[in-house]
């Protein structure tokens, strides 16, 4: 398992959902294409391995600077795509961080808001 575990302030219950994880990337703007290609194909794997929603998005105001996005439908579901992550899929992700400046990209997990 090479994706760390999730940082939680408090126990999440493992059927509450959907969760939204989001990735941000800084990209050289020469390397914008060759990156998006990279980063399609993990979106392939995110949706293989649970999320039912995936995008990418590029800043509107600072070039270079994307945020991939996915959608899972419980915290159990997210969990269980951290144990699912293959060698293959590490190579993937090895070769989009590649395109990535400065250390590893910010990940963040959003839980649906209960009232």
């Amino acid at each position: 398992m090479h994706w760390p575990a999730p940082l939680t302030a408090k126990d999440i219950e493992q059927d509450r959902g959907p969760v939204l994880v989001t990735v941000e990337y800084r990209v050289i703007p020469q390397d914008r294409e060759a990156f998006l290609l990279a980063l399609d194909e993990v979106g392939n794997e995110r949706r293989r391995d649970g999320a039912y929603r995936w995008g990418v998005y590029e800043d509107t105001a600072e070039q270079g600077r994307f945020v991939e996005t996915f959608v899972v439908a419980s915290w159990i579901e997210h969990l269980r795509q951290h144990e699912r992550v293959t060698n293959a899929d590490r190579l993937q992700e090895e070769v989009v961080r590649h395109f990535h400046l400065g250390g590893e990209p910010k990940v963040t997990h959003f839980i649906a808001a209960e009232p």
